[in-house]
């Protein structure tokens, strides 16, 4: 038997059993035992490009990017056809990891997307991370295994989103990062226009932000008194978004289904929210009907240096409707 020849064949059952007992162990966290199997497996059939696919996943679980690398490499040195394999899209998501620009480029032309942009940097240096690739938004999932959130973000590359909206302090991530993500969506969010946004799992930061987060509760007599506040942080090159209308607490089938991004309207409310109807914060972020609740949680992403100025300037613009209280840095 030639072990690299083109003729495929099945796997033995010990190859079959070996893989399929580690992708339980994976299931159950037990990602060593796992890894004992799959390098079993991989020894038991090296020319079959699954065996270093296989591999190649659970070092991404893993978050260990060398062994991905390598793992993925000979798994895409087997492949029988060109392009369109996820095995070059776990390599993409490895080289990311390591900022190994020219394998990225390699990539993800190989799984079959343009990447724009010369191959080198400017000087003639290493290969530049790929930019330009207008993949638009997206959602990602920060803390996929604790206190998941979806936030909405930038699509930097086909493996890295840069998070646009204000998270939670409890996912432990803030305006402005960069977070690499897995490339199978789970869940979709559409809009009232009939788009539709995939939402990813975030699998670690790639790069952190010097922003912190602060909350602040106000007192906003209109909703153009909120915006005029998230409109002054915007001008100002950072953010502020109310807390009391934006955020919506899902069980985790609802999160990972296909969820409208707009609130409704009137007395209806989602059947797949599980906040608390008729309260500011968190816990429920719509009132019955079309009441204004003047009281706002707020989340505010900008330096300590300006945060204060930045919200009496918003009060002196209009003190007769607005004002705050309560500043806490919170992440």
């Amino acid at each position: 038997m030639r072990i690299f020849g083109k003729v495929r064949h099945r796997p033995s059952a010990s190859w079959r059993q070996a893989t399929d007992r580690a992708f339980t162990l994976i299931g159950d966290g037990r990602y060593e035992d796992a890894g004992a199997l799959l390098t079993r497996a991989a020894d038991l059939e090296p020319w079959l490009s699954e065996s270093w696919f296989n591999l190649a996943l659970l070092h991404k679980f893993r978050h260990d990017w060398e062994q991905a690398r390598a793992a993925g490499l000979r798994a895409v040195a087997l492949l029988d056809k060109e392009a369109g394999a996820p095995d070059w899209w776990n390599v993409g998501i490895a080289a990311t990891a390591l900022q190994d620009w020219p394998l990225a480029r390699r990539a993800w032309q190989a799984y079959g997307l343009r990447v724009p942009g010369g191959a080198r940097a400017a000087g003639g240096g290493a290969a530049a991370e790929p930019v330009g690739m207008e993949l638009g938004s997206a959602a990602v999932r920060l803390s996929p295994e604790g206190e998941a959130e979806v936030v909405w973000g930038r699509r930097l590359d086909p493996a890295r989103i840069e998070v646009l909206s204000i998270p939670l302090p409890s996912s432990g991530r803030r305006w402005g990062e960069v977070v690499l993500h897995d490339g199978v969506p789970h869940g979709e969010r559409t809009t009232t226009a009939g788009h539709s946004f995939p939402v990813f799992d975030e699998i670690e930061l790639w790069a952190p932000s010097p922003v912190p987060t602060w909350v602040v509760l106000l007192e906003a007599a209109t909703e153009e008194d909120r915006d005029a506040l998230e409109q002054l942080a915007a001008d100002a090159g950072f953010a502020a978004e109310d807390w009391s209308s934006s955020v919506r607490l899902l069980c985790r089938a609802c999160s990972e289904g296909v969820m409208p991004s707009a609130e409704g309207e009137g007395e209806h409310l989602d059947p797949h929210d599980h906040s608390e109807p008729g309260h500011p914060g968190p816990l429920g972020h719509r009132t019955a009907g079309e009441l204004w609740v003047p009281e706002r949680e707020c989340g505010i992403a900008a330096p300590a240096a300006l945060v204060r100025g930045l919200l009496d300037g918003w009060v002196a613009d209009s003190p007769d409707s607005r004002e705050w209280r309560d500043l806490e840095e919170v992440c």
